[in-house]
């Protein structure tokens, strides 16, 4: 199970992203956190830029609303989104399934 956190101007959730693939997705889950698979290469900062905006065009916010808060050179990422309801983003996650 995903485990989402409320914070004080948002929620936090744990990623575990995939660069570097074919087709870009989210959705599953994979050892208590979301999967994120984008095409970027994780170099340069570029699977990061990838993986905000995939998550903010997925839940609807804007990318200055998301923000990598833990491992950022990791493939297991703590991510914030400013802004939105613990319910929300609950249930967003459920429906990526």
């Amino acid at each position: 199970m995903i485990e989402v956190r409320e914070t004080k101007d948002g929620c936090t959730f744990k990623i575990r992203a995939t660069p570097k693939a074919k087709k870009p997705s989210i959705g599953g889950e994979h050892d208590g956190s979301l999967k994120v698979v984008v095409a970027a290469p994780a170099e340069d900062g570029k699977a990061n830029a990838a993986v905000i905006a995939a998550i903010a065009k997925w839940l609807g916010t804007s990318k200055s609303h998301i923000d990598i808060i833990a491992g950022h050179t990791a493939r297991v990422k703590t991510i914030h989104v400013t802004g939105m309801p613990k319910e929300t983003l609950i249930g967003a996650i459920e429906s990526a399934g």
